[in-house]
């Protein structure tokens, strides 16, 4: 078999004596780095077959793992679980210890919330069930992503290689979706061996309606804040709880929660000129360099006005879901619970300072997932509870347009006084909407549009 594949060697028409010349400086010959042929010193067209060539290797062994798409989740889910395959399986009294709390915490919510429970089960998850239970969450979150990353190596490409190498392209945007995989199995074991509970970022990763704690990870956070396993797995399964009831009966809010994240990742856009840094740095045969480098910055990106709308979105949402839970949990177990207060304080102040779910999810997607205005979303949600009853309160879920806005959120109390006066729109959102419609001005007719019959001009 040839050395250089594919027809691309010494047979090229404009240079028959390709191959027999040195490497030039940019390095494109060196056979430990293949992608040196997207150097500054142009790209090397008779070099591309050997890259092709170091390749096959490493892409044989992803489709062996079903490697299709632009992230091999296969692989990345390998990974996770082969690293945490032993690590916090829970016992049978811990299993049983997980229900109990999930029951009593809904008894305790019942008269706090009009939502009623949307639990139908409960897991005690061991790190490794929890990878399993939320990789198709994560597969929809990541896939906006990882596909403009494929697309962007291919765009990265001079005109003349893409025309020269065609559907072999492919192999790079395989090689892609297994580094992309990597990385994701890489920061999912961290994840799984660190996170509480299933809804602990606020968005529904795991099964609707199955509420999982991770007991191992609880008694390890329950003994760095010195207090009872017991109470902490009752404040935390209170917390699980309350999101579900709030993604079981609130129709849109999972949608609109995860398509916030998707239309952020869709705008994501590549810097060629880093690309093709990282394409003079990455050894194709080692899988792990190209995860260092992904994980390194080099492709960090400048958010467009696209994404910081979408962003501005997710933090507000993430706020009042936060905000809600935070204060529904406190009335809930108010002196039921004899350290809830301080728990919700070292809750408040994990996801503030960024726990191990936001670094991850900010090296997975390039965005940092943390309710910046959780306590001014949970003062506006006591000041309702306050002024209002709670079905009244909670009647704001029935819409998402019913619900505050982030300039709400920097003045709850005027949120609040606007809401007492409009308090009959909370019994019929629908009618305060069409109303609101009619109330809009109306658009003057077109002048081209000429009046009916019988009737003169229009009068302004």
């Amino acid at each position: 078999m040839s050395d250089v594949p594919f027809g691309f060697g010494s047979d090229d028409p404009r240079d028959p004596d390709r191959r027999n010349k040195p490497d030039d400086s940019s390095g494109a010959g060196d056979p430990a780095n293949p992608f040196a042929a997207f150097g500054a010193g142009g790209f090397d067209v008779g070099a591309l077959g050997q890259m092709l060539t170091q390749l096959g290797q490493m892409i044989s062994q992803g489709a062996a793992r079903g490697g299709g798409g632009p992230v091999n989740y296969d692989l990345a889910k390998q990974m996770a679980v082969q690293k945490l395959s032993t690590t916090g399986l829970p016992s049978a009294q811990q299993a049983t210890a997980v229900t109990d709390a999930v029951h009593l915490a809904e008894l305790w919510l019942d008269p706090a919330t009009a939502l009623p429970t949307g639990v139908h089960s409960t897991a005690a998850w061991a790190p490794r069930d929890w990878v399993e239970a939320t990789l198709p969450t994560w597969q929809r979150l990541c896939d906006p992503l990882a596909r403009r990353m494929a697309s962007s190596w291919i765009e990265a490409l001079p005109d003349e290689v893409r025309q020269a190498a065609g559907p072999l392209v492919a192999m790079v945007e395989q090689m892609g979706g297994m580094a992309f995989g990597s990385q994701l199995g890489t920061a999912l074991a961290q994840l799984g061996g660190e996170v509480l509970t299933s809804t602990e970022i606020g968005l529904p990763l795991g099964p609707l309606g199955v509420a999982g704690l991770l007991p191992a990870a609880i008694e390890q956070f329950a003994t760095g804040l010195e207090r009872k396993s017991s109470e902490v797995i009752v404040f935390l399964a209170a917390r699980e709880a309350a999101h579900h009831r709030l993604f079981g009966h609130v129709p849109w809010l999972r949608q609109r929660l995860l398509g916030a994240v998707e239309q952020f990742a869709q705008g994501i856009r590549v810097d060629t000129d880093a690309l093709s840094e990282l394409a003079r740095q990455v050894d194709p045969s080692d899988p792990q360099s190209m995860h260092e480098l992904l994980s390194s910055g080099l492709l960090e990106q400048q958010h467009s006005p696209e994404q910081k709308a979408a962003l501005s979105r997710l933090e507000t949402l993430l706020a009042l879901v936060e905000g809600w839970v935070d204060v529904i949990v406190a009335e809930s177990l108010g002196e039921r619970l004899p350290g809830a207060e301080a728990l919700r304080e070292t809750l408040r102040r994990r996801r503030a300072s960024g726990g191990p779910a936001e670094h991850t999810f900010a090296t997975l997607v390039g965005l940092e997932l943390r309710p910046r205005k959780l306590r001014a979303a949970a003062d506006l949600w006591r000041r309702l509870t306050d002024a209002h009853d709670i079905e009244r309160r909670d009647a704001l879920w029935n819409h998402p347009d019913l619900l505050p806005t982030t300039d709400d959120l920097d003045d709850p109390a005027a949120f609040v006084d606007r809401a007492a006066r409009h308090a009959a729109d909370l019994d019929d959102p629908i009618a305060a909407l069409e109303r609101t419609a009619a109330d809009a001005p109306r658009e003057q007719q077109p002048p081209d549009d000429p009046p009916a019959s019988g009737e003169g001009p229009a009068v302004p």
